[in-house]
């Protein structure tokens, strides 16, 4: 049987563990955010949650009208990490089989064999999702959820780390299909990068006006590096009224009346894991209520459905998340227990003991 003192010592070594790759984890992680941003001008809360979904074994949904750098976005940051990257344009005659992969009977050896598709890379660029059926959308669902894809009834485990980044225009523009409910819950999170500034816009002419900003990226960190702190991020303390916090946002969503459909289960442990990632990219060991509520819209609101009274009000999902948030009561600070250590930080929530993730 396991024991509180056992949890304390698990707690305290998983501590010291994040702790020996804390500041490999600024360093790196810096690195790639300036990468990004130097493409990416002006839009740093836009790099940071890419940065948040990458570390917390996310996939992440951009969606904004054309030509505001959604597939720029995509490539900088799989240009940014060196490892394989693979691009599919989502056209209304994409087939599945040019996603996953096929079988090909080979003559010589009097057998099939398999030839890889387009989604066997760490890195996979989805480029205008919405534009295919989604019959071709639902090849992703097994690889997005499980990082594995099933062919003929042979199973071939996906390259890790595995993220993949889709861009989509608004499901109400020529040619574009809605992605299906089961496929957005595998999004960890939606961005909308927006318009520039101005002051961005003319520093985006200066600077991109002759040449790709793509054509001297060069990598700024190493596959191996993604893995080390997508295992420092596993370790991120989450104390119990945070998770329970957590729930209750989700919870809220499923009896909401401007809501037919509520986030799943998905999204609860998909808003636990961005949140755990947000502290660690802010330095912390542990996670806070803020780190779960300021991540809540860009995490809850694209898995949401309004009802149709709702969008007659011209009421978005965010606006709904927006409200919930603000009714929701942000659990008080837990008290500090003598004999415990704070982790890195000050807070109360840094306890490690009891520790269940």
């Amino acid at each position: 049987m396991t024991t509180y003192d056992d949890q304390a010592s698990r707690g305290g070594t998983a501590a010291r563990a994040y702790g020996s790759v804390g500041e490999d984890l600024t360093a790196v992680v810096e690195r790639v955010r300036g990468s990004v941003e130097d493409v990416i001008e002006g839009k740093p809360e836009v790099v940071r949650l890419s940065l948040t979904v990458l570390l917390a074994e996310g996939h992440l949904l951009i969606e904004d009208v054309p030509g505001v750098g959604k597939t720029m976005l995509a490539k900088t940051l799989a240009r940014s990490i060196d490892c394989s990257v693979r691009r599919i344009q989502f056209t209304p005659d994409l087939l599945p089989s040019d996603i996953t992969g096929v079988s090909i009977w080979d003559q010589q050896r009097r057998d099939f064999e398999f030839k890889p598709g387009a989604i066997f890379a760490q890195v996979v660029i989805g480029d205008e999702i919405n534009r295919a059926s989604p019959k071709t959308q639902s090849a992703l669902l097994e690889s997005m959820e499980e990082r594995q894809v099933t062919i003929d009834g042979q199973t071939y485990e996906l390259p890790s780390p595995f993220m993949v980044v889709a861009t989509q225009n608004p499901v109400e523009m020529e040619g574009t299909y809605p992605l299906p409910e089961a496929q957005r819950d595998r999004f960890m999170a939606r961005v909308s990068i927006g318009y520039p500034s101005p002051e961005a816009e003319l520093e985006m002419l200066d600077v991109h006006g002759g040449v790709s900003p793509l054509d001297d990226l060069q990598p700024v960190a190493h596959a191996h590096d993604i893995l080390k702190l997508i295992e420092a991020v596993r370790g991120v303390h989450v104390a119990d009224p945070v998770r329970r916090y957590a729930v209750d946002l989700v919870s809220a969503t499923r009896t909401h009346p401007d809501l037919r459909l509520g986030a799943s289960p998905r999204a609860t442990l998909h808003l636990l894991r961005a949140a755990k990632a947000s502290a660690a990219l802010g330095g912390r060991d542990y996670a806070l209520p803020d780190d779960v509520q300021a991540l809540a819209v860009s995490v809850l609101a694209h898995r949401l459905l309004p009802t149709a009274q709702a969008q007659l009000n011209r009421r978005t999902a965010e606006q709904v998340v927006e409200e919930i948030v603000q009714r929701t009561p942000v659990p008080a600070e837990p008290q500090q227990r003598t004999g415990f250590g704070m982790g890195r930080g000050t807070s109360a929530y840094g306890q490690q003991p009891p520790r269940r993730l």
